[in-house]
């Protein structure tokens, strides 16, 4: 994806076995989904808690957070619940919508890790690519929502 570009739309279950479609959460604010390699892996925890940790802030700025990996719902949910994470976790088992978002692999293996901020009408307005310094896609998130 490139900035400006319309995200495309996916449907994808939660770490609760609900279905989650990107489209029903158009409108209402920015939406921030950050693609990740693994539950449980030490970047993927240290991104993952960042956001925790930050979360209030994005929610007032109406921003939904959403994380997605190829692990399954069962992984998302132990993983959640051990790190006390309060956003929605999305098992993208297939790869689908990671391939969707053109998420680059990393040394043509590893899953990469993305992070796309949207508008609320789903256009991308921002991202940030680091497989290893996790923590500087909430910082980079919080920077593009400001300036919407």
């Amino acid at each position: 994806m490139k900035i400006g570009e319309i995200a495309p739309d996916f449907t994808l279950h939660d770490q609760d076995r609900n279905l989650f479609n990107l489209g029903q959460h158009l409108g209402k604010g920015p939406i921030v989904i950050f693609f990740y390699p693994k539950d449980d892996s030490p970047v993927c925890t240290a991104e993952a808690c960042a956001f925790r940790d930050r979360y209030q802030v994005f929610q007032t700025m109406g921003a939904l957070v959403v994380g997605i990996s190829s692990d399954s719902e069962a992984s998302h949910q132990s993983f959640a619940a051990k790190n006390n994470l309060p956003f929605t976790l999305l098992s993208d088992e297939k790869g689908e919508t990671r391939d969707a978002f053109g998420v680059p692999k990393k040394f043509g293996i590893l899953p990469g890790r993305v992070t796309y901020i949207l508008d609320k009408q789903g256009i991308l307005r921002g991202m940030s690519n680091s497989l290893t310094n996790a923590k500087s896609h909430i910082e980079d998130a919080l920077a593009v929502i400001r300036s919407l």
